[in-house]
């Protein structure tokens, strides 16, 4: 077989954070390359494995990665000149690694290329059985990361009651569509939030008691009236933060699982009101998911895939086709122009 194009979609240069706000760029923060190929039948392996990727997740927390170097955070930065990296579904062409067989389908961070080689080892529960027969996309988002996120952190930090009272910020997102969920079976009144009038109608199918968009809808007002909250899942920071320490019940639990009003840049908005959080004796719980997996991914997977299939934990996707368009898919979930869980369709098998 003659070598083959091996598309990649590269990290070019670094977003600046200035006003206006520094959203990445397609085709000039990041790039699609088709300058490499590979042999696909005679790529030295050297004891390690091929793959070809079928599906890459787009999730908020990529913007984070765009930074020099230098910079800590908690997860590492990407390189000037290499693909983006991201979770994703591929398939095993080829392998001569004890842990890989051809024709199984592996789960874990890929870069954004169309085939690569490895000599890491592949833990057992990232080679996906998909007994259910899902499309392979559902395992990047309700049965991904950011389902593990909902279900790891619920579980982990809501202590939730019956009667309870829930805020859930992007609730139409692929976290907070499933922490949804996760709150009505437990018994928990939800009030959610999202952009746009389609995604507060998605919230309400999911079981919403309350449903608001934030961008005609005050959430101060609606918390006032619908409050006081025991749960916040905070997923934006900001505005809405200060809402719900505001109309939190004394001991509330806040879990704080992501700021996306922080993640491009522009001027931060500063929350008036923290003192409340020592008056109100409030616990907030930041985490990351990882720190979760070695306690609850096992179950999560036991769990969670039958309860999709038999439509019991409900989802949306948007599927984006073609590596080319990958930036252009990071772009919408940045600026909240994406509807659904955001996946990119690189191949089919």
């Amino acid at each position: 077989m003659a070598p083959v194009t091996n598309g990649r979609y590269l990290f070019k240069e670094i977003p600046q954070l200035a006003l206006p706000i520094g959203f990445p760029e397609p085709g000039k923060t990041m790039v699609y390359d088709t300058s490499e190929t590979i042999d696909l039948e005679n790529v030295p392996l050297d004891g390690g494995f091929l793959v070809k990727t079928l599906v890459l997740s787009i999730d908020p927390y990529m913007r984070g990665r765009m930074r020099e170097p230098h910079v800590k955070g908690y997860v590492p930065p990407y390189l000037v000149g290499e693909p983006l990296r991201n979770f994703g579904i591929g398939v095993v062409l080829r392998s001569e690694h004890a842990s890989a067989k051809t024709g199984e389908h592996i789960y874990g961070e890929f870069p954004f290329q169309q085939y690569w080689t490895s000599k890491e080892p592949i833990v057992a529960q990232n080679i996906l059985k998909n007994e259910e027969k899902l499309p392979w996309s559902v395992y990047l988002g309700v049965l991904g990361m950011p389902g593990q996120t909902a279900h790891h952190g619920w579980n982990e930090y809501a202590h939730a009651k019956k009667g309870d009272v829930a805020f859930v910020t992007t609730g139409a997102g692929p976290v907070g569509a499933t922490v949804i969920q996760l709150a009505k079976a437990d018994g928990v009144k939800v009030i959610a939030s999202a952009g746009s009038d389609e995604k507060v109608a998605f919230m309400k199918s999911l079981g919403a008691d309350v449903a608001f968009n934030y961008k005609t809808t005050d959430p101060f007002e609606v918390l006032q009236k619908e409050g006081p909250i025991n749960i916040f899942w905070d997923n934006v920071g900001g505005a809405a933060l200060e809402a719900a320490i505001a109309n939190a019940a004394v001991y509330a639990r806040f879990i704080e699982c992501g700021m996306i009003t922080a993640y491009n840049g522009g001027e931060p908005y500063v929350v008036k009101n923290l003192h409340e959080i020592f008056a109100k004796e409030l616990k907030l719980s930041g985490f990351v998911v990882i720190s979760l997996w070695q306690k609850y991914l096992g179950s999560f997977y036991a769990d969670f895939p039958a309860r999709v299939a038999r439509g019991e934990i409900k989802y949306t996707e948007e599927i984006t086709e073609g590596l080319e368009n990958a930036g252009k898919a990071l772009l919408d979930v940045q600026m909240g122009r994406n509807k659904a869980k955001s996946v990119i369709l690189v191949a089919r098998e």
